[in-house]
């Protein structure tokens, strides 16, 4: 597998996949999403979005969680492209 530059998280669409590169957001919300498992290196899965792209669905470490655009947006990515 290939990556490709850094971007948000909220620009990924349903089956695609990434490593987390970096979290820009600060204080409370930087922390949480931090505890969440969104590290550096970690791998994740888009599983869906909601009709209007809010919330977005991710597989991450195992488990599943929702985030809103807000805090996706905050998310930089490295998007894990497939090998045809």
């Amino acid at each position: 597998m290939s990556h490709n530059q850094s971007k948000p998280l909220s620009e990924l669409h349903p089956g695609d996949e990434g490593l987390v590169a970096q979290v820009l957001a600060e204080g409370r919300i930087r922390q949480r999403l931090l505890e969440m498992g969104f590290i550096r290196g970690a791998h994740l899965k888009v599983e869906k979005l909601a009709p209007l792209g809010d919330p977005m669905e991710l597989v991450i470490k195992g488990y599943h969680l929702s985030l809103r655009r807000e805090e996706s947006d905050c998310i930089l990515v490295s998007e894990v492209l497939r090998e045809a």
